[in-house]
């Protein structure tokens, strides 16, 4: 099998944290910059799991989980790693410190009798002391030799191992085995706030003692485990892989005597529902709202069904449609009665539907993880932290995480941190450190960016002396020929055209009457300054297009322009968010043509605009006035959002965001991608101005922040090293931030550092926090310990029936 993984010398420290599907800067004061008082913050939402104790827990059965797809590997050190094989491997690995509900690392009695710094200086060294009862599977004590093995593997020192990060391994100087195998004296090089991380899950030495074993051996079976359950099998070709107890389990017994993970597209979850082929699924909104109509669903008695197929038929045309099938008509009565017939099938498979999914709860919270509107800093306007911070500015962000909360019945308050949640004791609303949603403030950012209302007017190239060289720009040269003109203002017309033309001109300029040069004069000064007027309403009404910009009339004949010609830039392309709107003028209607064109030319003074000199800016069409711009470019920018079916939700945000932009004059354009290139082709790749994705938060933010908000510095090969900052924008004081905070080991001093570096992350804006993420999960009524878990790790052991496996078992192997 092929090495999956980074590449040779290219290994990352940094924890995985799985993307849920990213200069020097003037920093604000940041004193006193904090949006909510100085207290712990309670976490948002409880979790929902149904939580029952073990003896109210019925013995046995088969629970059935359903998964987007079975993992590629079961190594979670591994580059193609995923929230399958986190959650696989929490069932059947050692975890020492599991996140508890508030968010914090919990010390698993499971595993582990005490863990603790017992020196700091010269080293900080820490005392492992582990669980007597602790084996794995095939009987051998977890001990020390298990810890050595891992930490060669992810100590980056050995490029064998094909590892994705090693976070915290590589500060380990030695480990060695205390007064026994089950004491582990791990001693560090440099000082690790997050010590607690490490070993978590642990591997068996069978796995990481050779870079073959890591790299292939856990790629589809685990041999030996040391959980609450052990792995039976995987099978790709059944999409399932499937737990069963572990009988060396020194722990509480597991409650289910067999754990089913099943592969099921999240499209594809509500249909596993109603046909029993899973019992618990993340589901999506729309799902959720299906589960809860079902439990007001009522049929029979003669009524008709509160929703679905026959909801709508009245009694009156229930009465005319059984008549009609009973009548004398033959031909009406067969239609009438096929119809009917039809009708009853429908309303009877809804039902059905209706039926099985009332066998289900939703359980709901807010996951550990949270929605931003990241902006790429890397190049083109967003380089530019004023611009970012104005469209942070224009943000309004309860309004955003309203609109995605509320309708779910969970509390929508932004997050306000990037680095920690409500309730982890490292959360502290730092927002303050870039201002609430202001239009004003963030209009008053871009002008200061040189973003204005006039500088999208491109302006005319090759103009003429006169009137026309009032529209040059300030800083083109002049000609000679030009400066002679200037200089000879003083001279009539006539007196111009005598030295241009010759003698004969001159003759014909003389014998002109003084009178006649006055009226003359005074009529050019007066279309002079009818024209200027003319000309600096069109400058105002030039505003930016989104990409169209504007178009320059020539020298064409009344209606030449009128109809655009296919691939003219006036024409929008199918699909293009320009594309003009039913009544705009720059669409022409149906049946126009050349009789609007003979219709114009009929007015006085023919079609407008059809006479402007050559290089005359024309006005922006309507709908796209109020853009800003600079040196003739619009503002506008490329969001890239994803297409597929469970996105919908985070296309809607998209859409609120542009219409909070369209307010301060900035222009969108939303490209949708697949949703298996989105983060890969566009995020990471840096292909995107504003894109939308999550982060999760963890127990760990010094370790696992610092790589998504690193400062990028330039590789070797000349290319950008961004790590896990896929928009680009970092500061060293930031890094230097992260730095301490790491190595800082009293746990509120650290705590205050990253405080420190999150109020600056926010004055960067280089990701805006818009709302934590639901979570919503569909489960069998009769299941307890499961469901929407929130920061916490399950306990596996737990989860089972109350009242025996549901009727219609999802387990049933035929299903």
């Amino acid at each position: 099998m092929a090495h999956v993984g980074v590449p040779r010398g290219t290994a990352r420290k940094r924890r995985s944290v799985t993307l849920l599907a990213t200069g020097v800067l003037t920093i604000p004061v940041l004193a006193g910059c904090s949006s909510g008082g100085g207290g712990p913050v309670a976490v948002a939402v409880p979790q929902d799991i149904a939580a029952t104790s073990r003896d109210g827990v019925t013995e046995g059965s088969t629970l059935t989980w359903a998964i987007d797809a079975v993992p590629a590997t079961l190594n979670t050190f591994q580059a193609d790693a995923d929230s399958a094989t986190t959650r696989i491997a929490g069932a059947l690995l050692p975890s020492l410190f599991p996140m508890d509900a508030k968010g914090e690392p919990r010390l698993n009695p499971d595993y582990l009798e005490s863990a603790k710094v017992i020196e700091q200086e010269p080293k900080q060294i820490v005392l492992y002391k582990l669980n007597q009862q602790a084996v794995w599977s095939d009987g051998r004590e977890i001990g020390a030799p298990d810890f050595v093995a891992q930490w060669r593997a992810l100590s980056g020192k050995d490029s064998a191992f094909w590892t994705a990060r090693n976070a915290g391994y590589e500060r380990i100087e030695k480990i060695e085995r205390g007064k026994d195998d089950l004491q582990v004296r791990v001693t560090f090089s440099k000082p690790y706030a997050d010590w607690r991380a490490l070993f978590s899950p642990l591997y068996p030495k069978e796995v990481t003692g050779t870079p073959g074993t890591f790299n292939d051996g856990a790629r589809a079976t685990l041999k030996n485990t040391a959980g609450p359950f052990r792995l039976r099998g995987v099978s790709k070709d059944k999409g399932t892989v499937t737990l069963d107890r572990n009988p060396r389990w020194w722990g509480e017994e597991a409650k289910l005597e067999s754990l089913v993970f099943r592969a099921v597209k999240p499209e594809d979850r509500a249909e596993a529902l109603t046909g029993g082929t899973v019992h618990v699924a993340d589901i999506d909104p729309a799902t959720a709202n299906r589960i809860a109509r079902a439990a007001r669903y009522r049929s029979g008695n003669g009524q008709p069904p509160a929703h679905g197929p026959g909801a709508d038929i009245t009694p009156a045309a229930a009465l005319r449609s059984w008549a009609l099938a009973h009548g004398s008509d033959e031909e009406a009565a067969e239609t009438a009665q096929a119809s009917r017939a039809k009708t009853r099938e429908a309303v009877a498979a809804y039902a059905a539907e209706q039926k099985s999914l009332k066998g289900f709860a939703v359980r709901k919270s807010l996951e550990p993880a949270y929605t931003q509107l990241a902006m790429n800093g890397g190049s083109g306007p967003l380089s530019d932290d004023r611009v970012r911070r104005a469209i942070a500015r224009a943000l309004n962000r309860q309004e955003l995480a309203d609109a995605v909360l509320k309708p779910l019945g969970l509390p929508a308050k932004p997050p306000g941190s990037h680095l920690a949640l409500a309730g982890q004791p490292a959360y502290k609303d730092g927002s303050g450190a870039l201002g609430e949603q202001d239009t004003e403030e963030a209009q008053a950012l871009l002008a200061d960016a040189g973003w204005t209302l006039d500088g999208a007017v491109q302006k005319p190239k090759d103009t003429k002396a006169g009137s026309e060289a009032d529209h040059t720009d300030a800083g083109k040269k002049k000609t000679d020929a030009e400066k002679k003109t200037e200089a000879e203002t003083e001279k009539s017309d006539t007196e111009k055209k005598a030295d241009a033309e010759g003698g004969a001109g001159a003759e014909k300029a003389v014998g002109t009457t003084e009178g006649k040069q006055k009226e003359q004069t005074a009529k050019e000064k007066e279309e002079k300054a009818s024209k200027e007027e003319k000309d600096d309403k069109a400058d105002k009404d030039d505003k930016a297009s989104r990409e169209e910009g504007l178009y320059i009339v020539g020298d064409e004949k009344p209606g030449d322009r009128l109809a655009p010609r296919a691939g003219d830039r006036l024409a929008p392309r199918a699909g293009d968010r320009l594309a003009p709107r039913a009544g705009d003028r720059l669409a022409p209607r149906a049946g126009d043509g050349d009789a609007r064109v003979a219709a114009q030319d009929k007015q006085p003074g023919g079609a407008a605009g059809a006479y402007a000199p050559a290089g005359t800016a024309a006005p922006a069409p309507a709908s796209l006035k109020g853009r800003l711009g600079k040196d003739g470019k619009p503002l506008t920018l490329r969001f890239v959002l994803p297409s597929g079916p469970g996105s919908q939700s985070l296309r809607s945000v998209g859409d609120k965001i542009v219409e909070m932009l369209d307010a301060i004059g900035v222009g969108t354009v939303i490209t949708k991608v697949a949703d298996d290139s989105y983060f890969k082709d566009h995020v990471a790749s840096g292909d995107y101005d504003l894109a939308l994705y999550s982060w999760p938060a963890t127990a760990y933010p010094a370790t696992d922040g610092r790589p998504i908000f690193a400062k990028p510095e330039p590789a070797t090969d000349g290319s950008l090293l961004v790590e896990q900052n896929y928009t680009r924008v970092g500061s060293d004081h930031i890094d230097q931030l992260f730095d301490r905070a790491v190595s800082e080991l009293d746990a509120n001093a650290s705590r205050d550092l990253l405080k420190q570096a999150d109020a600056r992350i926010w004055a960067a804006a280089g990701s805006i926090p818009l709302y934590q993420r639901p979570q919503l999960v569909a489960v069998d009524k009769k299941l307890a310990n499961v469901g929407a878990f929130g920061f916490a790790a399950p306990r596996y052991e737990d989860i089972g029936f109350t009242g025996g496996q549901a009727a219609g078992s999802p387990a049933d192997p035929k299903k």
